[in-house]
């Protein structure tokens, strides 16, 4: 977001701000400019879609650390919700089934989407109701930690599914 400040501002009137934060009044743009200067400050378009326009008496490298610094702290809260993807095959052994079930629940615990992917090779293409019930099997494991997004879809040699995070995440 660019701001206006000092000289860069093209109104011929404006709406001042004072440094303690109190208003001004409507001054014209020469006025403001001296007005801050006086205080060693500098003038600041704060709302340029207004009429007049808002000018605030502010140190603008000050101002600018304050807004960089506010918008990181914002983005720390927000929880980025990542996909992650389980690959699966239709003949898969018992205890390889069991540790990626583990870490799709760990995945889902977290607040990240899942992405099951059953993937077919060469002749199980011709059983596709293996890979089916792999991931009925894998759905229902997770059916206390995750809701299905999105049903199974066979899209060229994977079959794949979304599950998505039940409720709120644990502990975070």
């Amino acid at each position: 977001m660019n701001l206006r400040i000092n000289r860069q501002i093209r109104a011929p009137k404006v709406r001042v701000i004072g440094p303690d934060g109190k208003q001004v009044g409507l001054l014209t743009i020469r006025e403001a400019i001296i007005m801050a200067e006086k205080e060693q400050l500098d003038l600041v378009e704060i709302a340029p879609n207004a009429e007049p326009p808002v000018c605030k008496i502010i140190d603008y490298g000050k101002y600018r650390y304050d807004q960089t610094k506010r918008e990181k702290d914002s983005k720390k809260a927000q929880h980025q919700i990542k996909v992650k993807e389980i690959k699966l095959k239709p003949n898969i052994d018992e205890h390889d089934f069991l540790t990626k079930q583990r870490q799709a629940k760990e995945f889902l615990e977290k607040g990240n989407k899942v992405k099951v992917a059953c993937v077919f090779r060469g002749r199980e293409m011709m059983y596709p109701e293996l890979g089916e019930a792999v991931m009925k099997r894998m759905l229902e494991g997770l059916d206390e930690v995750g809701i299905v997004e999105s049903p199974a879809k066979l899209m060229g040699k994977t079959m794949i599914v979304i599950v998505a995070p039940r409720g709120k995440k644990k502990n975070e």
